[in-house]
């Protein structure tokens, strides 16, 4: 018998026979991904199974042959080989996966972001508008950061979300993005920014076991004031209080493509001898944490744990291990939506959270043309959670 949240009733007819591709930098995910489908759909009893709109809903993969071969100039082309005629398709695109290499006139070339959506857009075009729907699931939103324009400066990812919608995708899912409004560029099409709250909390409750979930022992705060509702629904779904910092910026300086942060300011709750959790949708180098968690200590905060869903650590881990080593940051989460290193997976301070499984409930329903708000909204399961870890049950 399946566990309880396993079990979703999808009786309606599927929009077309399901087909996965993940992109090279993405399999991973989207094997683990295949996976539940597979067993899933293999264990769901429908006796509508075998008749023509069912016509291939369980199979051995999910997973469609396709590649992007490179010519030793670097120039590249998508080839799908096997038809896609009719089929409902989810194209699954890391575009953060800097692991992933070609050669490039005999020079070893780490493929950038720029790559991956280039790629994207090529299994599309190789699509060449035979399937029935196309939605892509890119965790990490292409050029999320570039989304608003303060100078003469491009505006990169609405153009890349007209760009994609113009190629005949239908439906964009991607994971807590740095400003959801973004979604404006392309207001006739699908677009879901979905939260993963509820993989932050089952992580911290099965690796921290002796945490008290109440307003007395725990505080959530944002890093910053764009993060806020993030961090307010992050408190609101435990019962907890919150507080938040704000950046004072030097507007006169740029390094490294932004103003330098001269100071944290705190808005909040008294937060000593609590424990702290950060709420952020990314961690990028890693400086910004590191200021906010120092001057929670400063205040006397207790253990600090920072809940992040896309881990870039693009200045390594030295400062996060000394952080660590000192005590001035207790667990980092963050999930495996993008390329995790070997390293990091291997650092003491280090829970990752998988959302894989979170991610097949959103195709299979989506597939069978169902409604996914329940799975926008996990209130419900994480208080669930909690009041279990609180029995002393998980």
């Amino acid at each position: 018998m399946l566990p309880r949240e396993e079990k979703r009733n999808l009786e309606t007819i599927p929009v077309g026979s399901l087909g996965m591709i993940p992109l090279e930098g993405c399999m991973p995910l989207g094997k683990m991904i295949d996976n539940y489908l597979i067993r899933w759909r293999t264990e769901r009893e429908n006796e509508h199974k075998n008749t023509l709109a069912f016509t291939g809903y369980q199979r051995d993969s999910y997973i469609l042959d396709a590649k992007v071969p490179r010519f030793g100039s670097g120039e590249a082309k998508g080839i799908i080989m096997e038809s896609v005629r009719g089929s409902d398709l989810y194209l699954l695109v890391d575009v953060c996966n800097y692991s992933i290499t070609y050669s490039l006139c005999g020079e070893e070339n780490h493929m950038s972001p720029d790559d991956h959506y280039q790629n994207l857009k090529r299994i599309i075009a190789a699509v060449g508008g035979k399937a029935r729907r196309i939605t892509v699931i890119m965790p990490f939103l292409y050029e999320s950061r570039q989304h608003k324009r303060s100078n003469r400066e491009s505006l990169d990812c609405a153009i890349a979300l007209q760009e994609l919608v113009s190629m005949g995708v239908d439906n964009i899912i991607t994971f807590d993005a740095h400003d959801a409004r973004v979604q404006n560029a392309i207001p006739l099409n699908g677009f879901e920014t979905v939260r993963t709250t509820y993989q932050f909390v089952k992580g911290l409750l099965k690796n921290v076991k002796d945490l008290k979930i109440d307003a007395q022992h725990m505080l959530v705060v944002s890093p910053d004031e764009g993060g806020m509702s993030r961090a307010i629904y992050f408190a609101n779904v435990l019962g907890l209080d919150m507080g938040m910092f704000y950046k004072r910026r030097d507007y006169t300086q740029v390094v490294d493509g932004k103003n330098p942060i001269v100071a944290h300011e705190f808005l909040g709750s008294d937060v000593e001898g609590k424990d702290v959790i950060v709420v952020d949708d990314m961690i990028a180098s890693g400086e910004s944490i590191l200021d906010v968690a120092r001057e929670l200590k400063r205040r006397k905060a207790n253990r600090i744990f920072v809940c992040s869903t896309f881990g870039l650590f693009t200045k390594g881990f030295d400062e996060l291990d000394k952080a660590y080593a000192d005590g001035t940051i207790f667990r980092i989460l963050t999930t495996n939506l993008i390329y995790q290193t070997p390293e990091l997976l291997e650092r003491p301070w280090y829970i990752s959270c998988d959302v894989s499984k979170y991610i097949a409930y959103i195709i299979d329903t989506l597939n069978h043309d169902s409604s996914i708000s329940d799975l926008l909204n996990p209130s419900e399961r994480i208080q669930s959670l909690v009041a279990r870890y609180n029995a002393g049950e998980y």
